[in-house]
C-alpha cells in the first residue's frame, strides 16, 4: 500500500522552540529562561485545585468548556459567542489557519513567533515576510503590502524583540486589512504582562469582523504544562472555529485551572510588578558585561544581541545550570542573538553571575 498525504504535510517540519524539553533534550535541573513564562509562576489557589481535583480525571471533561467559558466573558467582558478556547493558544492558531487560510496569501513581520509560517505553510498559503526589528517605527510601510484577501499577522508585544504597537496603529492596520477584505490575526499573549500599558485590541472585534485575537493563560497565569488558551473574534469566525475544534480538547484540570487564575487579578499585578523592577535591572547589569546588548523591551523578556555564537553561549551557560533561548532559528536573525526571561531577582543574579563568566 502506497501512503499518500499533502505535500505540505511532507515538507513540514516541526518548530523548535524553548523549554526544558527544547531539542530532545530533558534539562531538568536547569533554571529555565528561555520560555517566558510569569515570572511569578502559578496561583497557589490553581496549585491546590489540581491536587483536589486528580481523583476525578477517570470522568470526560466538558466538551464545551461553559464554565471557562463563563469566566472568560466575565473577564474580557464579551459575549462568550465572541470567545473560543483550545489545548493551548497554538491549537487555536493552526484551526484557524485551517479554517479560513487555504492557499491565501499571508503577510508576517519578521522576526515573530516562528509559528504563524508553520501553520499557514501546512494551510498552502503564500508568504511576503516584511523584515523589522520594531514594527512600530514602520507601520504605514508594512500597511502598504497587506494582501488582498489575505491574512496579516501581527504578536504584540512581539516574540522574540518585546516591541509593542499602540492600539491606534493596530486600528490602521486593521482598518487597511478589511478594505482589502484581509483578515488580521492578532497575537496577545503576553499583552497581560506589559506592565503600565493596556494596548489589547479585544473589544474591537465588535466593530471589525476581519479581526481575531489570540489570547493565552500559559504566559500570564504560569500554566505552561497545563496548556490552556483562547481566541477573540466576530461571531462567525468563532463559529467556525467551534466546529473544527476536536471533542474535549481542552481538559478537565486545565478548565478548573483556568477558572481559578481568571479570578485572581492580583496575580497579573503581582508579576508585572517583579517585570518592571527586574527588567530595568537586567538590562543595566546586561550592558555592563562585555559582548552584549539588550534590546528594549516592554514585556517579560528579553532579546539581546550578543558577539558571540547563539549556540556556544547556550551550551557554556548550560554548564552553569542556565537555559537561555538560541534564537537562531529565528526567521530575520542569525547566530548572535539570545533571549532570556524576566524572573525572580534570586534567579536573575544566577543568570548575571553566569553570563559574566562565560563572557
Amino acid at each position: 500500500m502506497k501512503i499518500r498525504a499533502k505535500s505540505s504535510i511532507l515538507k513540514h517540519h516541526p518548530i523548535s522552540h524553548g523549554g526544558r524539553f527544547s531539542g530532545g533534550n530533558q534539562l531538568i535541573d536547569v533554571l529555565d529562561f528561555s520560555s517566558n513564562t510569569s515570572p511569578a509562576g502559578m496561583p497557589p489557589s490553581v496549585k491546590s485545585a489540581i491536587k483536589k481535583r486528580v481523583d476525578e480525571m477517570e470522568y470526560y471533561p466538558d466538551t464545551d468548556s461553559l464554565g471557562l467559558l463563563s469566566s472568560l466573558k466575565k473577564y474580557t467582558g464579551l459575549s462568550d459567542s465572541h470567545i473560543v478556547v483550545g489545548n493551548g493558544a497554538i491549537e487555536i492558531l493552526y484551526n484557524f489557519c485551517t479554517a479560513f487560510l487555504s492557499k491565501k496569501r499571508v503577510l508576517i513581520p519578521t522576526p515573530t513567533f516562528s509559528e504563524y509560517e508553520s501553520a499557514s505553510k501546512l494551510a498552502d498559503c503564500k508568504f511576503t515576510f516584511f523584515k523589522t526589528m520594531n514594527l512600530s517605527k514602520d507601520v504605514d510601510s508594512f500597511i502598504s503590502q497587506i494582501p488582498k484577501n489575505g491574512c496579516v499577522f501581527v504578536c504584540n508585544p512581539n516574540n522574540p524583540t518585546g516591541t509593542l504597537l499602540s492600539k491606534t496603529q493596530l486600528g490602521k492596520i486593521i482598518s487597511a486589512a478589511k478594505n482589502k477584505s484581509s483578515f488580521v490575526f492578532v497575537d496577545e499573549c503576553f499583552i497581560e504582562l506589559v506592565p503600565e500599558s493596556n494596548q489589547s485590541i479585544i473589544k474591537l472585534v465588535k466593530k471589525y469582523d476581519n479581526l481575531f485575537v489570540l489570547r493565552s493563560l500559559t504566559k500570564s497565569y504560569g500554566l505552561a504544562g497545563i496548556r490552556i488558551g483562547y481566541g477573540i473574534g466576530s461571531k462567525k469566525i468563532v463559529d467556525v472555529l467551534k466546529k473544527i475544534k476536536i471533542p474535549w480538547s481542552v481538559n478537565a484540570l486545565a478548565q478548573e485551572a483556568g477558572i481559578l487564575a481568571l479570578k485572581n487579578k492580583l496575580h497579573i499585578r503581582k508579576s508585572n510588578s517583579i517585570i518592571k523592577k527586574e527588567s530595568n535591572f537586567l538590562k543595566n547589569k546586561i550592558a555592563k558585561i562585555s559582548g552584549f546588548e539588550c534590546h528594549d523591551s516592554s514585556t517579560n523578556f528579553i532579546l539581546i544581541k550578543t558577539k558571540f555564537d547563539s549556540t556556544k553561549i547556550q551550551k557554556k551557560l548550560l554548564k552553569h545550570k542556565i537555559l537561555i533561548r538560541d534564537c537562531k532559528n529565528f526567521r530575520g536573525l542569525d547566530n548572535h542573538y539570545i533571549r532570556i526571561a524576566v524572573k525572580s531577582h534570586k534567579d536573575n543574579l544566577k543568570l548575571l553571575n553566569a553570563m559574566e563568566a562565560v563572557a
